[in-house]
C-alpha cells in the first residue's frame, strides 16, 4: 500500500509543478515586475517548486569525450552484454586509441542508478578502458523474469568478466565490495581464465562489525522479519515490473536524507538563494547533484534482504561462513589477483576499517600484492567523486592496477 500512496501523492503534485513551470515561462511577459526584487524571490520559489522531485528514470552519463594520453577521443556507449536485471555497459573511445587496461567498475544498488558514479567514470577513462554494470530498476523488471538476490550479483559479476575477457581489473564501490570480493573468491577456485589480474575495493562493508557506523547500527535495530514486513512492498500495476517485490528508492533515499538532514536543508536553502540572487552557475552546481540524487532505483526484495541479512546483520563473508548456491566462498583462495582497498577518513557510512578487513580474508595472497589507501580528509562519496577523488586516490588506483597490468 504505501508505494501505492507514494505513487498517488506523486500523481498530485504533478498538475503544482506544471503550474510552477509555466509560471516561469511568463516571466518574460511581466515587463518591469518581472525584474523586481520580490520577482527574483517568487521566481526562485517557483524554480523549486519546479525542478525540486524524485524520479525513476536513470540520468544520462553525458560523457562524450575524455584527455586520455595526450589525445582528446570522442567515447560512445556500447551495450556489451544484457540481461533482464543489468547492462554491462562499455564506454568505447575512437579506433586507433592505444591500448589501455580493461577495467570492470561495479555500481551499487542502492537506491541509486549507476550513474551516480560519473565523475569515477570519467577519471577512469583517462587511462582505462572502462565497463560498467548499469543495474536497472526492479520497478521495470516483469515477474516473468525470475529473482535476482545477492547469488545472482554475484552471478552477473563473473558473467561480466567473462564476456570483456583477460586480461582484465574489477573495481567496486561501496555495498558491491562484498560481493565482488565473493566473485573473485570463486574464479579463483574455480581457475576461471576470466578470474581479474586485481581487485580494488573502495569503501565497502567488508567486516561491519568493524567500527559500525549509524547505516550498521541501524541495520541491526530491527530483526530480519521487520524488515520483509515493513520496508518490502508490491511494484504499482502501471509499470513494467507490476506485482515483482521491491524495496523502493524513495525508501532508501529517504533514509540517506535522515542521516544528514541539516546538511541536505542547507543546500536546498542555498540553491533557493542562488536563484533570487541570479547566481546561475552556483545554482547549477546544487541542482545538478539533486537531480543525480533524486534519481531513484527499486531494489528486488531478494537482493536487499539478502544482503541486510548476510552482509549487515550476520556479516557472513568475514567471519568465513558466506556460501554461494551451496559452496563456502574462501577470499584465501585468491593467490594471483592484486588487492587494493581504499578508505576515507571521515566516511560515516562505511568506517575506517571495514574495507581494510579484506586483507585479513586474502591470506593466500602475498604480502607485496596486498596495498591499503588511506584518503585523509573525505568521507564516503568523496573516495570515488570529487577533487580529491581525482588528484589524491585516482593516482594510487592507476598505480596499482597498472603494477598489476
Amino acid at each position: 500500500m504505501l508505494y501505492q500512496f507514494y505513487q498517488a501523492m506523486t500523481d498530485m503534485a504533478a498538475p503544482m509543478r506544471m503550474f510552477a513551470a509555466a509560471g516561469l515561462r511568463a516571466r518574460p511577459a511581466l515587463g518591469r515586475f518581472g525584474e523586481q526584487p520580490v520577482a527574483d524571490s517568487l521566481f526562485a520559489a517557483l524554480d523549486m517548486v519546479a525542478h525540486t522531485r524524485l524520479t525513476a528514470d536513470r540520468p544520462a552519463y553525458g560523457i562524450d569525450r575524455v584527455v586520455s594520453g595526450n589525445s582528446d577521443v570522442a567515447v560512445r556507449e556500447e551495450v556489451v552484454a544484457a540481461t533482464p536485471f543489468a547492462d554491462l555497459l562499455h564506454f568505447a573511445k575512437d579506433e586507433g586509441s592505444a591500448r589501455q587496461p580493461k577495467l570492470l567498475l561495479v555500481a551499487p544498488i542502492s537506491g541509486h542508478f549507476a550513474t551516480l558514479l560519473r565523475n569515477t567514470v570519467q577519471v577512469l577513462l583517462r587511462d582505462h578502458d572502462v565497463y560498467i554494470t548499469d543495474w536497472k530498476n526492479a520497478r521495470d523488471v516483469p515477474v516473468s523474469a525470475g529473482r535476482f538476490g545477492f547469488d545472482d550479483y554475484v552471478d552477473h559479476l563473473v558473467h561480466f568478466l567473462e564476456e570483456i575477457g583477460p586480461p582484465a581489473h574489477m573495481v567496486a564501490v561501496c555495498q558491491p565490495c562484498v560481493p565482488a570480493l565473493a566473485a573473485v573468491a570463486l574464479m579463483s577456485t574455480d581457475a576461471n581464465p576470466a578470474t581479474p589480474r586485481s581487485l580494488t575495493l573502495m569503501g565497502g562493508p567488508v567486516d561491519v562489525r568493524v567500527n559500525p557506523t549509524v547505516v550498521n547500527d541501524l541495520a541491526n535495530s530491527h530483526d530480519f522479519a521487520w524488515f520483509e514486513d515493513n520496508l518490502i512492498h508490491s511494484v504499482p500495476w502501471r509499470y513494467e515490473g507490476r506485482g515483482r517485490k521491491v524495496y523502493p528508492g524513495f525508501l532508501q533515499l529517504t533514509a540517506f536524507m535522515s542521516m544528514n538532514s541539516g546538511r541536505h536543508f542547507d543546500q536546498h536553502r542555498a540553491l533557493y538563494q542562488h536563484l533570487a540572487d541570479g547566481e546561475a552557475e552556483q545554482a547549477r552546481a546544487i541542482r545538478d547533484f539533486y537531480d543525480e540524487y533524486f534519481a531513484v532505483l527499486d531494489l528486488t526484495a531478494e537482493f536487499y534482504l539478502e544482503t541486510i541479512d548476510r552482509v549487515f546483520q550476520r556479516a557472513l563473508l568475514a567471519k568465513g561462513e558466506l556460501d554461494y548456491r551451496g559452496r563456502r566462498i574462501d577470499p584465501g583462495m585468491i593467490r594471483r589477483t592484486a588487492l587494493l582497498t581504499v578508505e576515507g577518513e571521515r566516511d560515516d557510512i562505511c568506517a575506517v576499517g571495514q574495507t581494510a578487513a579484506a586483507h585479513d580474508l586474502c591470506t593466500g595472497l602475498r604480502p607485496h600484492m596486498k596495498q591499503h589507501y588511506l584518503q585523509a580528509g573525505v568521507g564516503h562519496y568523496g573516495v570515488f567523486s570529487g577533487r580529491k577523488w581525482e588528484s589524491q586516490i585516482y593516482p594510487q588506483v592507476r598505480s596499482f592496477i597498472l603494477g598489476a597490468e
